[in-house]
């Protein structure tokens, strides 16, 4: 699903402030909350995809105000009591209800295939896009990739689909690939930049190569011919295109002064 806590090239949140020397835990109530954290895990079968969504469905302006291990409480109750382990009204009397965060409800995506697929669709140097999709539930296809172009460059195997799985509908088990993308691609920068992501073949869509051939089109060195041909072409008749030097021509005038000097 789209929403605040995919942050991948969003802008206006300011600098990152890294903190020195960080420990682990700042208090002694997030020790607490990993704990409930890998609790909840064993009770729900260890679905972190589930948990990722949970986290995910948390209302925006909570999610800004939280800090880490705030959005892990928040996501613990809200796995807690959509699957019934605890209800509602037992959790308001645990804790204030200010302090309580009603998560978005799950959109659960149509059940996947169970058997795994085992051959690779794409292969190492393969042009891959990224779907352009919009889910409404839970994906790991970041928006900032989404419509871009990158390369593979590792296959690593085949895993669990996060998409479905978030939803208890299914493993839905396929191929995952390193995909590289340049700065340039993602966020028109010019540097040489390169952004290494991992993505699922649900995610993916080869490059169609009339769309790489016009994209060869329109490089840079192609435009420089064209108008070199344009210029060529708009000159007045009879008019004799400047020749340019060849480098045989050069390197014998270039010996022919030589020898007059001695």
């Amino acid at each position: 699903m789209d929403g605040i806590h995919d942050m991948g090239g969003m802008e206006g949140f300011g600098r990152v402030q890294p903190e020195l020397n960080e420990p682990t835990f700042h208090a002694d109530w997030e020790r607490r909350v990993l704990a409930i954290f890998s609790g909840v895990l064993t009770l729900t079968g260890r679905n972190m995809d589930e948990f990722r969504h949970a986290i995910e469905r948390i209302p925006p302006a909570r999610y800004l105000t939280s800090s880490y291990y705030e959005r892990w409480l928040l996501a613990a109750e809200t796995v807690l009591v959509e699957r019934a382990i605890i209800t509602g009204e037992e959790l308001k009397s645990l804790a204030q209800p200010e302090h309580i965060s009603v998560a978005l409800p799950a959109v659960s995506p149509k059940a996947a295939p169970a058997k795994a697929r085992l051959r690779a669709r794409f292969k190492v140097g393969d042009r891959v896009q990224v779907r352009n999709i919009h889910p409404s539930g839970h994906t790991r296809a970041p928006r900032y990739v989404r419509g871009k172009t990158g390369v593979v460059r590792r296959v690593h195997g085949i895993y669990v689909f996060p998409d479905t799985n978030a939803h208890r509908a299914g493993e839905n088990r396929q191929h995952v690939y390193l995909v590289e993308f340049s700065a340039r691609a993602l966020w028109g920068l010019s540097d040489r930049g390169r952004l290494m992501i991992d993505l699922w073949e649900d995610y993916l869509e080869p490059v169609d190569r009339s769309k790489t051939a016009i994209a060869k089109r329109n490089s840079v060195a192609a435009r420089r011919k064209s108008r070199a041909k344009k210029t060529r072409t708009a000159l007045p008749a009879g008019a004799r295109q400047p020749k340019t030097a060849s480098k045989s021509s050069v390197s014998k005038t270039h010996r022919q002064e030589k020898r007059r000097r001695r």
